[in-house]
């Protein structure tokens, strides 16, 4: 319910933030999102359903909107909030920025932390095993570790011992490599709280930091993380919590991502191998009596599966690959395969729970005092490491073996050729559609939803965000739908111009007309980001450009080149000189790149954003469409794209009075039907069609 007490507490926090910031302008849209909100988390639109999905555009405010909002209905009914980012920036501006501000001008006393998973920590019994300590042992590593990676193995080691380190990988002063930093990492396995070595465990210690605060900033990927171990675990649970999914156009993708597995055949046999020669030794540390039957079953399907792999390997050798990668149409398996994989679900499920029960014994006579810590630990942080492994080989293989679904998309099945050993193949399987798996673990089990982005929609409708998020349209379902324009004065600060081209992209001459191009629209003396659609047409344009940028004292920066962060404050040096600044950039520059007054005033488009559907998952998903007698260009590609030119366009104006222009090299948005539902999902700039 929205109670008075509610209602006084937004009002005061607005009529504060007004106090607060000079040049303060009051801003409908942010005002009728906060109204919005309160009321849709409160249930005066639906009494089971709280979830709003809002469209919120540039400059409005939303980050602001949602705390004042969010916050108070939270506090005032003892629940938890999780806000959710796609991105790291996102997260520092509200750990660092939005939320100290909404602090001070709120009458609620709250407190707010940052979550991370496990894998941003190190496992501390992991760390002393990997160097050897207590007759800790190396077979954990892949491969024989370097001098260097021991030497930084034990300075993290000393350093976490002294305190001078919490275990968070985020928090060392220097990149720790990623095949490093897997063999120490936490893992829901190898962290037991009821284990006394483990109090000082740093993702324990940082979980029980979590449990005090009443904000917690996430990103999606956690949030799924914690969605499929059943909610509650790392996060709170959804029961008492109101989610805020910011950038919530990623969200999809990254449940997706969540939901598939992949696993090597040779790779898996040979730590299989080692797994078994190990297997007596741990079962040495358990009780004889109730050990000995995990032990067998241990033993026995690895025994089985090693031949397997290496026939099943042998077998998928012959396949017709295209470009290292054999996909399975409408994710069907071929007869042979199939059986196999249904011996391999057992097999795999079988040793996964007993080397899991193997562990669980030894932590049992740990914890009675009948063995020692120093036998046991190490033990357990290298069983923690084949118990992770065999788990992902058993959802790969119950994935594989998941009968023809009668309803729904198939899965995505494939087999790719290993870059990391030789006549090794990765088999891997995604699903398609993760709607109901997202509605399943979060919006039917949550107190409320928020769900914000610049860019929600896909050609002005929210129909493709909703099919991929698992999210009723039905107006009966109760669902609330926002599409804010932002505040800004497009027609009159910018300007769409889509010049004269004499090739469109799918000309081999393209490429050198796009160079030639540049010439006449690169403002000089002004900051210019042209955007490319692949690293290849840049990187052939830069190298046709750079020398006559560099004659008429044009400074050209390409994405890669440097770190982000480099060239940025090279751009940022030249502007403020009124020096032409010229950058060059690929996709992740169209998105989340705040360049905002004359740090960006000329913003060039080389090429409507269309993805090709490489990836096995992207063709297995067109497949399925067109076999129902779908459009895939119309119904994926085309909103997809959409969604990307938005965010493209929006980098060229981030504040009211920022002015430029948008150029648009692709003639396509002008010349094919689907261009005008292109264009009419940009901002309203004022148009030049030459």
């Amino acid at each position: 319910m929205l109670t008075n007490k509610i209602q006084q507490s937004i009002r005061q926090s607005y009529q504060n933030l007004q106090e607060q910031l000079e040049n303060f302008v009051p801003r409908r849209a942010q005002n009728y999102l906060v109204s919005e909100i309160a009321k849709t988390l409160c249930g005066q639109y639906h009494k089971s359903t709280r979830l709003l999905v809002a469209e919120a555009g540039t400059g409005i405010g939303k980050s602001l909107a949602y705390l004042m909002a969010v916050v108070p209905v939270a506090v005032q009914n003892n629940r938890k909030v999780v806000i959710s980012t796609a991105t790291v920036a996102l997260q520092e501006q509200l750990l660092n920025k939005d939320l100290p501000l909404f602090r001070r001008i709120t009458d609620q006393n709250f407190s707010f932390a940052i979550a991370k998973g496990r894998q941003r920590y190190c496992c501390a019994e992991k760390l002393a095993v990997a160097i050897g300590v207590d007759g800790g042992q190396m077979a954990i590593f892949e491969s024989k570790p370097k001098k260097k990676d021991i030497d930084l193995l034990q300075e993290l080691y000393k350093t976490l011992a002294a305190g001078k380190w919490n275990g968070d990988r985020d928090a060392w002063p220097d990149p720790i490599e990623d095949t490093i930093w897997q063999t120490i990492v936490s893992d829901k396995h190898s962290c037991n709280n009821s284990l006394p070595s483990h109090r000082q465990c740093p993702f324990a210690k940082a979980r029980s930091e979590l449990d005090k605060n009443d904000v917690i900033i996430a990103n999606h990927s956690l949030v799924m993380a914690d969605a499929d171990l059943g909610g509650g675990i790392i996060l709170p649970e959804p029961e008492k919590t109101i989610y805020v999914f910011d950038e919530a156009h990623h969200l999809p993708h990254v449940a997706r991502d969540h939901s598939s597995a992949s696993a090597t055949l040779k790779g898996a046999a040979a730590w299989l191998e080692r797994l078994n020669q190990s297997a007596s030794k741990f079962s040495a540390l358990a009780d004889e009596k109730r050990v000995s039957r995990f032990r067998n079953e241990l033993q026995d399907s690895i025994q089985q599966l090693i031949p397997i792999f290496s026939e099943v390997n042998t077998a998928v050798g012959s396949l017709a690959f295209e470009e290292d990668t054999y996909r399975f149409e409408q994710g069907e398996l071929p007869d042979w395969l199939e059986e196999q994989s249904k011996t391999l679900k057992t097999l795999t499920s079988k040793g996964s729970q007993a080397v899991a029960k193997i562990a669980d014994l030894i932590a049992e006579r740990l914890k009675d005092g009948d063995i020692a810590a120093r036998l046991a630990e190490p033990a357990l942080a290298e069983l923690s490491f084949y118990i992770q492994r065999f788990d992902n080989l058993a959802q790969v293989w119950r994935l594989m073996a998941e009968p023809k679904r009668e309803k729904g998309a198939p899965l995505a099945r494939w087999v790719a050729k290993s870059n990391d050993r030789d006549s090794d193949h990765l088999i891997s399987v995604s699903p398609l559609e993760v709607g109901w798996q997202l509605d399943q673990q979060i919006w039917s089990r949550c107190i409320g939803a928020v769900l914000v982005s610049a860019t929600m929609r896909a050609l002005n409708s929210f129909s493709f965000f909703c099919n991929q998020a698992g999210i009723s349209q039905k107006e009966e379902d109760g669902v609330r739908f926002l599409a804010l324009a932002s505040p800004f004065d497009y027609a009159q600060n910018g300007e769409l111009v889509i010049p004269k081209m004499k090739n469109e992209p799918q000309s081999a001459s393209f490429t050198d007309e796009i160079a030639s191009t540049l010439f006449d629209i690169i403002e000089p003396d002004k900051s210019n980001l042209v955007l490319f659609a692949s690293y290849w047409q840049m990187n052939q344009v830069a190298e046709s450009v750079k020398g006559k940028f560099a004659l008429k004292g044009w400074t050209l920066q390409i994405q890669g080149k440097k770190s982000r962060s480099e060239i940025l404050k090279k751009h940022k040096s030249l502007t403020k000189k009124a020096k032409t600044s010229v950058l060059f950039g690929t996709g992740s520059f169209s998105e989340g790149l705040d360049l905002p007054g004359e740090l960006l005033e000329n913003l060039v488009i080389t090429k409507i954003p269309f993805s090709v559907p490489t990836s096995p998952v992207e063709q297995a998903h067109a497949e399925y469409i067109e076999s129902r007698g779908g459009n895939a260009f119309m119904q994926i590609t085309v909103p997809e794209a959409s969604k990307k030119l938005i965010q493209s366009a929006g980098r060229l104006l981030r504040k009211e009075q920022d002015t430029g222009k948008l150029y648009i090299l692709d003639r396509r948005i002008v010349t094919k039907r689907y261009g005008q539902s292109l264009l009419d999902s940009l901002p309203p700039f004022k148009r030049t069609i030459k």
